[in-house]
């Protein structure tokens, strides 16, 4: 028997996916997390084979949640599942140690197939991830601006892109505003921009956002 959290902020979304695996006999549903503390919680107390993880959850950002998880159980099998198109996040989600990764809206024909290859210790994603996946190591020609972005890095220019200040995105990732100050100037540098309206228009066309 395959064991699942279920991790998402909406229950709807939690139920229906319960209402998709309960109908296989192989796999069960164990438990429920609506937030990363509740995830981290869970994993501290308790076994599963697979956590289905939304990348965008309350607190802290899911790929924080996913090395958090693999630091504990290195063996664990995440599951990502976002709402953003695979080409924004799944391959940072894959170099950050998820199993798969999958789109809320595939999620209904795929997330069966998808938690049975992670809990076999295999790899899921899509052709077009695989094929993004396989030009990355070939070549950094043609990535997108972002991609050059240490996660951190990442995290703090979505939290721009929403038009929050230094003191905020301070606050929200329990860090110094000289620190964030930091990311921030490493972004322009490394992005070659140097505003943040530069930013926050880069976020926006490129849907980093939700």
């Amino acid at each position: 028997m395959i064991k699942i959290l279920i991790a998402d902020d909406h229950i709807l979304i939690r139920e229906g996916f319960k209402k998709i695996i309960d109908r296989e006999i192989d796999l069960s549903v164990v438990g429920e997390a609506q937030n990363s503390r509740e995830v981290l919680e869970f994993v501290k107390q308790k076994e599963c084979d697979v956590i289905v993880l939304d990348i965008s959850m309350p607190g802290r950002s899911g790929l924080d949640v996913l090395k958090e998880l693999k630091a504990i159980n290195p063996r664990i099998n995440v599951l990502i599942l976002s709402m953003h198109p695979e080409e924004r996040f799944a391959i940072r989600a894959l170099k950050a140690g998820a199993s798969g990764y999958i789109t809320k809206e595939s999620a209904p024909a795929e997330l069966v197939k998808a938690i049975r290859k992670v809990a076999d210790g295999r790899k899921y994603v899509s052709e077009t991830v695989a094929e993004d996946l396989t030009s990355a190591l070939v070549s950094d020609k043609g990535r997108a601006l972002h991609e050059s972005l240490s996660d951190r890095e990442f995290q703090v220019l979505r939290l721009i892109g929403l038009g929050k200040t230094v003191h905020d995105i301070a606050d929200e990732l329990s860090l110094s505003p000289s620190t964030i100050n930091t990311y921030r100037a490493r972004i322009l540098d490394k992005m070659n921009m140097r505003s943040n309206v530069e930013l926050i228009h880069y976020v926006i066309q490129n849907k980093l956002i939700d």
